[in-house]
This record gives structure tokens, sequence and C-alpha cells, in this order.
């Protein structure tokens, strides 16, 4: 039982947007209170988990439908939905209170990513492709989140954070849409822009991982507040981008699941990279 109450929640998606929120947290704070970090670490996990929890089960019924999903424990019926419904209320009013014991723009922010999660854009994704912009803001949250729990404020800093997070989803989603396409039409669900993986979707994944390279540098020019980055970073994190940038356009020449797969680790390779050269960065001026 204990495994289905972890397996919900989507714990290595979970852990990834937690680390984001400490990343976010280090650029911002100018003292570290551990107990602030560990505070965000169990109420963003609990945030998170409970999104991930109640989008299964908004989506059981398709779950079941789908091969990737079908065997989650909704719709093999290990977990009941009264179950669910419970757990994921448990997390998400646990998790909001946490925040807030942190400062009220964190518990503020954080509650708004769930309501954007699970009550707009997982109902969307049957509906539009449109989804994938709607479920770019909350899935951009916890990156600023992390600056808002260590300042307490919203400004020029979080905003960039919020920006780059944002617009690397595109390309990250629409690689996974792209290598999944077949599965997502069998559930219903629309999440290529262009309807299917085509031409049209390889170029709008090129462009938006132009916009996320752009955004990744401009910490570099000085306009972002205390958010600063060295020149010597910002060259390491222009390579990286050029790297992003040459698998979507290598999906745009071949435009294959294999590419797409690839495409897909090396975009969760480089936020991640550029989450951590940031901090570094910051360390070592």
């Amino acid at each position: 039982m204990v495994r289905n109450l972890i397996e919900i929640t989507k714990p290595r998606l979970s852990v990834v947007v937690v680390f984001s929120s400490i990343a976010g947290y280090f650029l911002g704070a100018e003292v570290y209170d551990w107990k602030v970090i560990l505070m965000l670490i169990v109420g963003g996990y609990f945030l998170v988990g409970s999104s991930n929890v109640f989008n299964q089960i908004i989506e059981k019924d398709l779950d079941a439908l789908m091969k990737r999903t079908r065997n989650r424990p909704l719709p093999t019926g290990r977990i009941s939905v009264p179950a669910a419904w419970a757990y994921g209320l448990i997390m998400a009013l646990s998790g909001i209170y946490i925040l807030y014991l942190i400062n009220f723009a964190t518990a503020f922010f954080g509650a708004l990513s769930i309501v954007l999660y699970a009550a707009v854009y997982t109902p969307l994704k049957t509906r539009t492709p449109l989804c994938v912009f709607v479920g770019a803001f909350p899935g951009a949250i916890p990156y600023m989140l992390g600056w808002v729990a260590a300042s307490g404020n919203f400004g020029i800093e979080p905003g960039t954070l919020f920006m780059l997070q944002f617009f690397w989803q595109f390309p990250h989603f629409w690689a996974i849409g792209w290598m999944l396409e077949d599965d997502y039409k069998t559930g219903g669900f629309k999440m290529l822009p262009t309807g299917g993986a085509n031409k049209g979707t390889a170029v709008q994944i090129i462009w938006y991982t132009v916009w996320t390279i752009s955004i990744s540098l401009i910490p570099a020019f000085g306009v972002t507040g205390s958010l600063y980055m060295t020149w010597v970073s910002a060259v390491i994190v222009g390579l990286l981008g050029l790297w992003f940038l040459y698998y979507a356009i290598k999906l745009f020449k071949e435009r294959t699941n294999q590419v797409a797969r690839k495409l897909m680790l090396v975009s969760v390779s480089y936020i991640t990279l550029i989450q951590i050269i940031y901090v570094v960065d910051k360390f070592l001026r």
C-alpha cells in the first residue's frame, strides 16, 4: 500500500520539481536557513505530489487506455478513487500550510500551482493543444517559488526564473508528445501544437528552444536585479543552449521518435545543468 501511495505522487517528477525550488532558494537567499529549506522540500513535494494525484484521479479512465499508464494504481484498482481524493487533499492542505510557515507569498503561489495544474491544465488536455501553454504556468512556478521563499517578494529575479522554466517546457513536453503521439491519441489527449508529429510542430520546438536559450542568458547583462551571471558562466550556458538547439534542429530534419526521445532527455539535462550553473556561479563570484 505504501508503495502505491508513493507511486501515485510520481516521485521522480516530484523530486525534479522540488530540486528546481531548492535551486531558486539558493539563488534568492542571502542567509541560508536549513529549516526553511526542509519546509520547502517537504511542502513542495506535498504540493507537487497532490497535483499528480488529482491529475490521475481525473484521468483514471483515460490512463486505463494507454500502454504507458494502464498499470498505475488507480486504473488497476490498487488505490480507490475516494482514498486517492482523501490522500491528495491531505497532501495539498499540508503542503500549503508548511509553505505558509515560510511566508504567505510562497503558500499563495504553491496553492495557485495546484489549482492551475489540476483544475485547468488537466481538463484541457483532451480539448486543445493550448493545454501545454496553460500547463506551463504551474510548471514554471517551482523555480521562482524558491526565490520567493527566500525573499518573500516577487520581482524581476523570480520573474526571470519563471520565464526560463516557462519557455523550456514547450520543447520538453512537445518532445514527449512527439514520441508518445500514438499513446496520447489513444487516450484522447491533444498535446502537440499542430495536432501531430510533423514539420510544423518541429518548427515550433525550434522557436521555443531559441526563446529558452535567449532567456537563460539575460542575467549576464545585469538587467535582472540581484540575479546575475558572470560571462564565464554565460559562455557555458550558451554552449548548453547550442546542445539543446542541435537536437531541436535534428528533430526538424529527421522527425523520428528516436530523436524526439533524445531531445526530451537533453532538455531535462539542460534545465538541470542551468540551475546548477546559476547557483555555482553565485557562490564563486
